[in-house]
C-alpha cells in the first residue's frame, strides 16, 4: 500500500470515487429523462412511495411506452417479454427519493446498454419542408404518432397523410403552416 504523507492512497480512492462513475451530459439521455417523467407523475398523483407500487406504476407505464423509452423498460425488465428483472433497481431507489441520475448511473453498472440509448433527433415540423425529407422519414413521423399509411406508394402520399393528421398530432405545426 502507498503512503503519501501518513495518508493511504487506497483509502483516498475508496472515500472520493473517480469522476468516472459519474453520468457525463448526454449520459443515459432515455433512463434519466424517462425516469425523471415518471417520477414526477408519482409526486403529482400522490402514490405511495413503497417499492411494490412503484414498481406497478413503472410496468403499468411501460405497457404503453413506445420507440426508445420501449427499449429502456425492456432493459430493466418492465416489459412482459423482458428477459431479466432488474426493476427493483428503479423501484427500491425511487422509493427512498434517490435521484434518477444516481439511479441511472447505477443502471449503468449493470447493463451499458441502458446509457446507450439516445432519443431520436425530433424534426421540427413547424419549418421542415415535407418534401426534402425521404420516404424513410416521412414513415418514421407518422410511426412515432402511431399512425401508418395503407396503400402509400408516392412520397405525396405519405405527406398528404402527414399534412392531413398534422392537426391532431402537431396542432402547432398545422397552424403554422396555414398560417404561411
Amino acid at each position: 500500500m502507498l503512503s503519501i504523507g501518513g495518508f493511504s492512497v487506497a483509502l483516498a480512492l475508496a472515500l472520493f470515487p473517480g469522476s468516472g462513475d459519474a453520468l457525463k451530459e448526454g449520459d443515459c439521455e432515455v433512463c434519466a429523462a424517462f425516469l425523471g417523467k415518471f417520477y414526477q407523475s408519482l409526486e403529482g398523483n400522490n402514490v405511495k412511495f413503497n417499492s411494490a407500487d412503484i414498481e406497478q406504476a413503472l410496468v403499468k407505464l411501460c405497457k404503453d411506452a413506445k420507440g426508445k423509452e420501449n427499449r429502456f423498460c425492456y432493459y430493466i425488465g418492465a416489459t412482459s417479454d423482458a428477459a431479466t428483472k432488474m426493476i427493483n433497481e428503479v423501484s427500491k431507489p425511487l422509493s427512498h427519493h434517490v435521484p434518477v441520475e444516481k439511479i441511472c448511473e447505477k443502471l449503468k453498472k449493470k447493463d451499458s446498454q441502458i446509457c446507450e440509448l439516445k432519443y431520436d433527433k425530433q424534426l421540427d415540423l413547424t419549418t421542415v419542408d415535407l418534401k426534402k425529407l425521404k420516404v424513410k422519414d416521412l414513415k418514421k413521423i407518422l410511426e412515432e404518432w402511431g399512425e401508418s399509411c395503407k396503400g402509400c406508394a408516392e412520397k405525396s402520399d405519405f405527406i398528404r397523410k402527414i399534412t392531413e393528421l398534422m392537426p391532431k398530432y402537431a396542432p402547432a405545426a398545422a397552424k403554422a403552416r396555414t398560417d404561411l
